[in-house]
């Protein structure tokens, strides 16, 4: 199997969707912060000096999908109909961050959801870093895909996301 992102040169390149059907896609994903259980209660009680946690890591892992194809040099620009994050305890010392991207379009959004949970952990560690510099971002990973040619792929231990 060839990757799709070198042409016969072996040159890097942005593939071409033009001739890709039009199919709903969604993918979602999921990162771990470890952080030190009192600065996980902080977080959840909004006891932090830079503010809600959370709604600001929130907005940074939305914008950070909106911007996926600025950051990631050959992703597809994307008109994404929908863009969710979203944060679950796991445990006394970790946070999961919960994201997913969707569209009508010719190319995925795997890596819109992948930024938009790498973005909203690195937010939550910039707003708690004056109280916890050892946090840790572990896990970041493709949980689910559907649409699009290879159709459906779900990681088996995936967690859902609470959105509705």
């Amino acid at each position: 199997m060839g990757l799709s992102h070198m042409n016969a040169a072996g040159e890097a390149n942005m593939v071409d969707i033009a001739d890709k059907a039009v199919t709903e896609r969604v993918a979602k994903a999921s990162a771990v912060v470890q952080m030190a259980p009192a600065t996980l209660e902080a977080i959840i009680s909004d006891n932090l000096p830079k503010g809600e946690v959370l709604a600001v890591a929130r907005i940074a892992g939305i914008q950070a999908a909106k911007r996926c194809s600025d950051l990631i040099p050959l992703c597809h620009p994307l008109a994404l109909s929908k863009v969710a994050v979203e944060f679950q305890v796991l445990d006394a010392g970790r946070l999961q961050v919960l994201g997913e991207c969707k569209l009508a379009g010719k190319t995925g959004v795997e890596m819109e959801a992948l930024t938009a949970v790498s973005v909203a952990a690195l937010t939550v560690y910039d707003m708690c870093k004056a109280v916890d510099k050892a946090m840790t971002i572990e896990a970041i990973q493709l949980d689910e895909k559907t649409g699009g040619k290879s159709g459906t792929w779900r990681r088996e231990d995936a967690q859902e996301l609470n959105d509705e």
